[in-house]
Order: structure tokens, then C-alpha cells, then sequence
């Protein structure tokens, strides 16, 4: 993804294309932390959640860090916008995402990683 993130706010907005499929990314990349949380969840029998988000709150304390789980979910709360449409799609935000907030998903991959290690 990082190939064809622009350099500034403003290179990205004019380019219709590359918006489209940095939001698609967007939206997969949340997908699959969302998935990877369900399946610790699921494995660790933590049981059924009430709403979607519930498997991060899950899985807090013992793979991920409360303040991670925070993150995770504003970030959850945003593929719905991408998803669904709710609102007008803020430029500006997917852009602080794809170049401030993309670290998180790394530091999910990692915590993961080594809680599956550790157990």
C-alpha cells in the first residue's frame, strides 16, 4: 500500500483512481484485523460478542493493548463509512490514516503474532 500512498494531502485528493483504491485497501485492511480478532476470540473461547467491535474489547489485556483496542475501533468505525456510505468521504482523514494511523495495524500484526507465540 505504501507504493502508492501520495506525498502530500494535496497530491492525493485531485487523483480519483488512486483515492478509490487506498479506501478499498482501507476497508480490507480493517476487515482483517476484524476477522483475526474473531478467530482469537473464537479460539480462545471468549464468547460470543454483541456487536462486531465487542472482539477487540475481547481480546484486550491479553493480545492487544487497551489503548491499541481504542485506535482499532475509530478505525473500525471508519471502514463502515467506506463501506456503507454514511457520510461524504473526508480526503483528509483517509490521508492522516494511510500515513499517521497505518501504524497501528502493524503493531496489531505484532501483538498478535507474539501472543500466538507466547501460547
Amino acid at each position: 500500500m505504501e507504493d502508492i500512498i501520495p506525498s502530500s494531502s494535496g497530491e492525493y485528493s485531485p487523483d480519483r483512481v488512486t483515492r478509490r483504491a487506498l479506501e478499498r485497501l482501507i476497508q480490507i485492511t480493517i476487515e482483517a484485523v476484524m476477522d483475526v480478532s474473531a478467530m482469537l476470540v473464537k479460539e480462545m473461547r471468549l464468547g460470543l460478542p454483541y456487536q462486531e467491535e465487542d472482539f477487540l474489547d475481547k481480546i484486550s489485556g491479553t493480545v492487544l493493548n487497551p489503548d491499541l483496542v481504542m485506535k482499532l475501533r475509530k478505525m473500525k468505525g471508519f471502514r463502515n463509512v467506506l463501506l456503507h456510505g454514511y457520510s461524504r468521504i473526508d480526503d483528509e482523514r483517509v490521508y492522516e490514516i494511510l500515513t499517521r494511523d497505518l501504524g497501528d495495524i502493524v503493531e496489531f500484526k505484532e501483538a498478535v503474532i507474539d501472543f500466538l507465540r507466547r501460547n
